[in-house]
């Protein structure tokens, strides 16, 4: 009986987390109360309050699970990639595929929230700005495992690279979220391999 009860509560808290993501992603993380989540799935406040505790913890709950979903979607398949340019083609053609999607799946809270939260010191700041680097220590690795295998210049900058990478993902998200460029995936890795030229051994 306490298992059955256990496990409905956690696939109450799962619908949470799940309706609280789609709304950050349509209106932002600031937007986020206990209130609008509850009536959304037609609970009570005090039985999402229950299941997530305070907006801050629905908030810091919504960033984790986000970044679950990049780790799943975009991450862990191009790790299966061999080490180098196939790795790093892998992460970008991923992360080009998820922001096509529609929905939250589609979303980056990433890019959304750095302009949400660009001039705010917080908690749920410090923990979306993890997050961010998390990404760009992923890409950074890549890169200098591709230097190291002989696919980019020895003196191919890393540092410089990603700061044009991080530029062009940004513009891309606009493209696909924004302006609806149905050809986002497409320009998208044009453009992804028009910057890499620069750099290739």
């Amino acid at each position: 009986m306490e298992a059955a009860k256990t496990e409905r509560s956690e696939l109450t808290q799962s619908a949470i987390v799940d309706a609280a993501l789609e709304m950050a992603a349509l209106d932002g993380l600031d937007s986020l109360s206990i209130g609008e989540v509850a009536k959304k799935l037609n609970l009570s406040k005090s039985g999402v309050f229950s299941r997530i505790g305070s907006r801050e913890a629905l908030q810091r709950a919504v960033l984790e699970e986000f970044d679950r979903r990049m780790q799943q979607d975009v991450i862990l398949p191009a790790l299966r990639e061999p080490r180098g340019l196939p790795r790093l083609d892998a992460m970008i053609q991923g992360w080009l595929e998820r922001i096509c999607r529609q929905g939250s799946r589609g979303s980056c809270l990433y890019v959304a929230g750095a302009f949400e939260f660009d001039d705010r010191d917080s908690p749920l700041r410090e923990l979306l700005l993890e997050g961010v680097q998390r990404w760009r220590g992923m890409l950074r690795r890549s890169l200098l495992q591709a230097k190291d295998c002989g696919h980019l210049k020895p003196d191919a900058d890393a540092e410089q690279l990603i700061f044009e990478l991080d530029a062009l993902f940004t513009g891309l998200l606009r493209e696909a979220r924004f302006l609806r460029n149905p050809e986002t995936a497409k320009r998208g890795l044009t453009a992804y391999r028009h910057l890499l030229s620069h750099y290739r051994a």
